[in-house]
């Protein structure tokens, strides 16, 4: 037989299992050895830029708040909502044209060539002089980000042993959560280094709490250290150069080689990533060559191939809410905006950045129980706790903010002297369960990286995250007007709402995916909803 078939999908029959076996036993490993565990480690680092470009912006908001004089770029709310809204934006494009460039051209070029726009985007995040400016770069940064949540996940599950996939592909999840701490955290050491957003008004440098609601000290402002934010933001690039250099090491997805019909070249970067006498891989080939014999039998698959044809559509479908119903939890409210809730919860602006390292510790603490709960029990169970937990933890924000927090508020929106010391820890405390039920019961990237058919994984996959991604937009511009105009209390009560129609979605309608590999779960799926 040949090396390989001609083109991405030429004419020449599949290999028979002898001719598998034949190709196996011939084909060397592509390049050096590597270890699934670096391979995963290496890959996350796009997860972990993920992590950290949309956590940063929680500790960069409240300098860029300050005014034009101090450095900062004197922000209104509704610009507040835009800087979080265009990096969201630009992630729904980099999702659906990176998953389509990823089924072109490979999950490995494209997590190379993501890390050029990552670095590319923080750098003009860093150096943007206007709010404008700034939402050019934060809409390319997230072209990166929506590219690598699409992508990562795909290249790690196709790579991954199917023992291993489920706690393989929550490394990604870890990876996120992790970048996100990591900017929690230098957010704290620059604010703190910084004194929190300072201006200064008369030769002296004063906290903006307290000249933010005086017009006439605002108008007075000479200066101050609003240049933070930009500190926080260029240290992104360091990762990204990492992320670059590192799949430069690493082989193609041989799952992808198998889709365009290149079997040796899939032999090839399998015999890198797989043990020696425990993993057969002539075996995981014959499967491959299984789904693309049946897939045969059908014209090319295009995204309006997967939407025509009954069971891709319903798995499209599947694979869109859950991404709707994972941004709708409310969490990106937490990453983006905690710094602000908790100001509306009575602490200072410097020491809601520093606590924000908090709900960092237990976001990253929930993530590897994560590791655990999809180790050891089902996809959906897991997401079904995710949901129960999360909605009861947004009901009771919603009681602590309105029995508790509303009747010792100030007319002009700032926190009585009276409010009792430990309601604002409460909510500290009660962010910190949300966000840690929240990580440790995500499997939203672990289903939307094994739903999906080989022939369109890519790009079903980059439609689900463009989607996932067009929501997270929906609420991180949503969220400052709702905090705005119905308070803290109400906001939360809408959100705790909706994941009551999401835990009803879990237990209805998510299937399980665990104790199959992706080929078997592919022909499943084409038998169970095709009628």
């Amino acid at each position: 037989m040949t090396a390989s078939k001609t083109g991405a999908r030429g004419t020449a029959p599949e290999p028979t299992p002898a001719e598998v076996e034949e190709l196996v036993r011939s084909t060397p490993p592509s390049g050096k050895k590597r270890a699934v565990g670096l391979l995963a480690l290496v890959a996350t680092l796009g997860s972990l830029l993920f992590g950290y470009d949309t956590g940063v912006i929680a500790g960069a908001l409240p300098f860029m708040y300050l005014p034009k004089a101090a450095g900062g770029l004197a922000l209104t709310a509704w610009e507040e909502g835009l800087v979080g809204g265009f990096l969201a934006l630009g992630a729904a494009a980099g999702a659906i044209i990176g998953g389509r460039l990823s089924d072109r051209y490979g999950r490995r070029h494209n997590i190379l060539l993501l890390a050029l726009v990552f670095v590319a985007g923080a750098l003009g995040c860093t150096l943007s002089p206007s709010v404008w400016i700034l939402y050019v770069f934060r809409f390319v940064l997230g072209f990166a980000v929506g590219g690598a949540s699409a992508t990562v996940p795909v290249y790690l599950s196709e790579n991954a042993p199917q023992r291993i996939r489920g706690p393989l592909v929550a490394v990604d999840q870890f990876m996120i959560v992790t970048g996100q701490l990591l900017a929690y955290t230098m957010n704290a050491i620059l604010s703190q280094a910084h004194g929190g957003p300072q201006v200064e008004v008369d030769g002296q440098m004063t906290a903006w709490d307290d000249v933010a609601n005086n017009a006439s000290a605002v108008a007075a402002v000479t200066g101050g250290n609003g240049q933070a934010w930009r500190y926080m933001l260029v240290l992104a690039t360091i990762p990204a150069i990492a992320l670059w250099i590192g799949m430069r090491m690493m082989p193609e997805s041989s799952r992808w080689y198998a889709a365009n019909g290149h079997y040796a070249e899939a032999v090839g970067a399998l015999k890198r990533i797989r043990e020696d006498g425990r993993d057969d891989v002539a075996q995981e080939i014959e499967q491959m060559v299984e789904v693309n014999r049946a897939e045969a039998q059908q014209e090319k698959w295009t995204l309006r191939q997967t939407v025509r044809t009954r069971w891709t559509r319903k798995i499209l479908l599947i694979g869109i809410f859950i991404g709707f119903f994972d941004q709708l939890t409310g969490i990106n409210t937490a990453m983006y905006y905690l710094p602000k809730i908790l100001q509306a919860a009575g602490f200072s602006a410097a020491n809601s950045i520093t606590l924000n390292v908090l709900t960092g510790i237990a976001s990253c603490i929930g993530s590897a129980v994560g590791f655990i709960l999809v180790g050891k029990f089902l996809r959906r169970h897991v997401g079904i706790y995710q949901e129960t937990g999360v909605t009861l933890s947004l009901f009771a924000l919603a009681l602590v903010f309105g029995l508790g927090i509303s009747p010792h508020m100030n007319a002009d929106g700032s926190i009585a002297s009276t409010i009792p010391a430990f309601l604002p820890w409460l909510v500290v405390i009660l962010v910190s369960v949300f966000v840690f039920i929240k990580q440790s019961g995500t499997v939203n990237w672990i289903l939307q990286a094994e739903l999906f058919p080989s022939k369109i994984r890519g790009c079903a996959q980059g439609v689900s995250v463009g989607c996932l991604w067009l929501m997270n937009f929906v609420v991180t511009f949503a969220f400052p007007v709702m905090i705005a105009d119905l308070g803290a209390a109400w906001t939360y009560a809408v959100f705790g709402a909706i994941n009551v129609v999401a835990l009803v979605f879990y237990i209805k309608v998510v299937p399980e995916t665990k104790n199959s590999t992706l080929e078997e779960l592919e022909l499943q799926f084409r038998e169970r909803y095709s009628s």
